[in-house]
């Protein structure tokens, strides 16, 4: 099996997703998902609570139910009834949802970054008590006995491993809030967010932003060596993205409204140094006839049709001087000519600012089998800074990578790359980007020039510049592969002879 960092090998987190699913019962996941991630998220902050408290306790006790002590530290405080403890005492009553339901109430009371983000509707009729009791002994066990960042980490695995698992669930609803992993860490690897401000317009859960500090933390960084900026336009998802980071450790900037980024652009003034999307595919009811002069789109009116061009018009808009952006969008937009679509993206050629284009293989998506592929732009290719590096004047070409024949099959329905797939195919970037050690590979990456480009009518789609895979060569020299099958042609010469000879002398014995 191919070596992955996508949770699916954690153990803990698969046999503890297994056991929350099982009390699930007949609910369905979109539901069953606030449940169960409001109570991981509960049992988070109290648990950072309870580490400080504890800590407060043994060296100054006057202090150990001052809320100022705990902000300080940025931990959020957390009144006595809203304790984990005390609703895990309490898990048998039956009406421990009403209990849950007071907890959040109070938490966000004292707390006013978590002001509207936590589920209050444990107490409904509809929820089992038997189930919430039974859900928060599971719980409980999470981390239990581990130092406070074993157990933040642990507690974050879980919270994004579920996520993932709910998404799958969900089938195409799920791909609204959650972008497989593996998509994620392949964009984040060749953009390197070191640090600077990255931004996602439509955030969804904010995996983009777990795995840009997870790649901080990964290279030596510190969590908040990024500064995090997003928007998101449904209410719900904006609620699990704000639990997602809270989880982490992650301060972020966070807006949600629900005209959207289009509509209503929460940071006008943002120039990012890190662009990461997934925007919802060829969306066709974005109200584009209403945006028609607005000085986004700078290469050209999207279509009021289809909203993939104004995504990355929006994207180019926010980016720095020396800012990249990677995009996951349909495979349509690298080809499509419908209404004024081929003249944006060769608008967008000819200004330089598309970077690379990745073709994915099919089934890495939830929510869509619609083929999918990365559009990576940058504001100025003429220079730019990886890590401690000058990036190479690219000016006049465009990297192609088609990634479709890579990753593997996780399931019945649903592929991933590996970690060495995401290795090469960053790696190839940036040797392109550097100007290091890079070569064109015939049926995998091909650095195209731009009269090659305008040469195919400004399309974009790699498995036109790239080539055919070249086939394997035979190392043994052409006279001895000659020579050997000359032999092999004589001895069955001699064998067609000496058969011929064996029936005629058959033939003759036989009288008639």
């Amino acid at each position: 099996m191919a070596s992955n960092d996508n949770g699916s090998d954690l153990g803990i987190e698969t046999s503890l997703f297994k056991a929350a699913d099982k009390l699930r019962g007949n609910m369905e996941p979109s539901d069953y998902k606030h449940v169960a991630l409001g109570l991981i998220f509960l049992k988070h902050i109290s648990d950072g609570f309870e580490a400080k408290h504890a800590e407060l306790m043994s060296e100054y006790p006057e202090g150990a139910e001052d809320p100022d002590e705990y902000l300080a530290d940025n931990i959020f405080w957390v009144p006595l009834d809203a304790r984990w403890s005390h609703l895990q005492a309490n898990a048998k009553q039956p009406n421990i949802g009403k209990l849950i339901d007071e907890a959040m109430i109070a938490i966000e009371k004292v707390n006013p970054s978590l002001k509207g983000v936590l589920p209050k509707d444990y107490g409904r009729p509809a929820l089992n008590a038997v189930m919430l009791g039974e859900l928060i002994d599971l719980i409980s066990g999470i981390a239990l006995g581990e130092s406070k960042d074993r157990a933040r980490d642990l507690l974050g695995r879980v919270y994004e491993y579920f996520l993932g698992q709910f998404a799958g669930s969900e089938g195409k609803r799920g791909g609204e809030f959650y972008t497989p992993r593996s998509v994620v860490r392949t964009m984040v690897e060749m953009l390197e967010p070191y640090k600077g401000r990255v931004y996602d317009p439509c955030c969804g859960s904010g995996g983009m932003f777990v795995q840009s500090e997870k790649f901080v933390e990964a290279h030596g960084g510190r969590l908040g060596d990024i500064a995090i900026y997003g928007q998101e336009s449904n209410y719900t998802t904006w609620r699990l993205c704000k639990m997602n980071l809270a989880v982490r450790g992650i301060d972020a900037d966070i807006k949600w409204n629900s005209e959207g980024s289009f509509h209503k652009d929460e940071l006008p003034d943002l120039r990012a140094d890190v662009i990461l999307a997934n925007p919802p595919f060829n969306i066709s009811d974005w109200g584009g006839e209403r945006l028609r002069d607005d000085a986004r789109w700078k290469y050209g009116i999207p279509p009021a049709g289809n909203a993939n061009f104004a995504w990355l018009q929006h994207i180019l808009h926010h980016l720095s001087p020396t800012g990249t952006a990677g995009v996951v969008l349909a495979n349509g937009s690298m080809s499509s000519t419908q209404s004024g679509e081929g003249e944006i993206r060769k608008a967008m050629i000819e200004g330089e600012v598309v970077d690379c284009m990745i073709a994915l293989p099919g089934q890495l998506f939830y929510s869509t089998q619609i083929p999918a592929c990365l559009w990576f732009l940058a504001r100025d290719k003429s220079n730019g800074i990886a890590r401690d590096k000058t990036l190479r004047d690219r000016r006049g070409e465009v990297l192609f990578i088609d990634a479709r024949k890579l990753g593997f099959m996780v399931d019945r329905t649903r592929r991933e790359f590996s970690d060495a797939d995401i290795a090469r195919i960053a790696d190839t970037y940036h040797a392109w980007r550097l100007g290091e050690g890079y070569e064109d590979v015939p049926g995998f990456c091909k650095s195209a020039g731009i009269e090659e480009i305008r040469s195919h009518g400004h399309v974009l789609t790699p498995g036109r510049y790239v080539g055919a895979e070249a086939a394997e060569e035979d190392e043994t020299p052409f006279t001895d592969r000659f020579a050997a099958l000359q032999e092999q042609l004589e001895a069955q010469f001699a064998e067609a002879e000496e058969l011929t000879t064996t029936i005629r002398a058959r033939l003759a014995g036989v009288g008639v």
